[in-house]
């Protein structure tokens, strides 16, 4: 399979509809249920934390269809990365759940 084919793959509807579908539910947990994402030791895991919201980021990115030229930002804004990464979020989240919360 070539680059080109997988490129047209992750820029069609149904891939950016499942980035947006994976971005908004884990941003609306960051931002209005942020005790979901403590351990039981009652810390955050600063280092996943950001790396889930780079993922959410670039899921939102990947999902208004924006596509960026500079390959560095292509690859940094990928969503492949992304959905990988926001993988990660809703891990941490999943790990994180307790009765109560």
């Amino acid at each position: 399979m070539s680059a080109g084919v997988v490129a047209r793959g992750l820029g069609a509807a149904p891939s950016r509809a499942l980035s947006l579908i994976l971005a908004a539910p884990l941003s609306l947990i960051v931002l209005l249920h942020p005790l979901a994402l403590v351990g039981a030791d009652g810390r955050y895991s600063h280092g996943l934390l950001a790396l889930a919201m780079w993922g959410i980021s670039a899921g939102f990115v990947h999902g208004v269809g924006f596509d960026p030229r500079a390959p560095a930002w292509r690859w940094l804004l990928s969503p492949l990365l992304a959905w990988v990464l926001m993988g990660l979020g809703y891990a941490l989240v999943w790990a994180n759940l307790r009765p109560g919360l």
